[in-house]
């Protein structure tokens, strides 16, 4: 999972997968059937470990602390010092070769998904249409600071840039009433 995590889809080799896990070709694709099919189990294994991006915002009191409760637990999540920076599923096959479109389709319903329990999440507080477009703007803002993870950012001023996108979805909502 690291090694995909680390190094994409397409950085990584077959030999490179071989020789982290310590098998054979053949026995590797007789496990998992092929490249793919590993990328598969991995995103699968990093959803099972990383937990949902909506489990936070399940105990916020109001929509305020949701926002916050969900970007601050992204941040704590990629910045986490146990495993690789980042988000496996945000940067997972943003760009690929055309036969590789079906599984970056798989990655992108990954995201959708948590975009849907995200929202999910909001309509609590919000018409499922406006808590749409703001879990939205919340995997938007997710997506960056992992990208900013990955490029060493610290913890610390993730949270700042985080807090920044928190005031902006305050000040946007009370310009929204009348």
């Amino acid at each position: 999972m690291r090694l995909f995590w680390r190094q994409g889809y397409e950085g990584t080799s077959i030999n490179d997968l071989t020789a982290a896990i310590g098998i054979a070709p053949p026995s590797l694709y007789a496990a998992f059937g092929s490249k793919a099919g590993l990328y598969r189990e991995a995103l699968d294994r990093y959803t099972a470990s990383s937990g949902a991006l909506d489990q936070p915002a399940k105990s916020a009191a109001n929509l305020d602390d949701a926002v916050a409760a969900v970007l601050h637990a992204g941040v704590r999540a990629i910045t986490d010092a146990s495993r690789e920076r980042g988000c496996m599923i945000s940067s997972g096959m943003i760009e690929c070769a055309p036969e590789h479109s079906e599984l970056a389709s798989d990655v992108a319903q990954r995201r959708r998904s948590i975009r849907n329990s995200i929202a999910a999440q909001l309509v609590r507080w919000l018409d499922s249409e406006i808590a749409d477009a703001l879990a939205g703007h919340l995997m938007v803002v997710l997506i960056g600071l992992s990208v900013q993870a990955r490029d060493g950012v610290t913890a610390e001023e993730l949270h700042c840039l985080a807090d920044e996108a928190i005031a902006g979805i305050r000040a946007r909502k009370l310009a929204d009433i009348p």
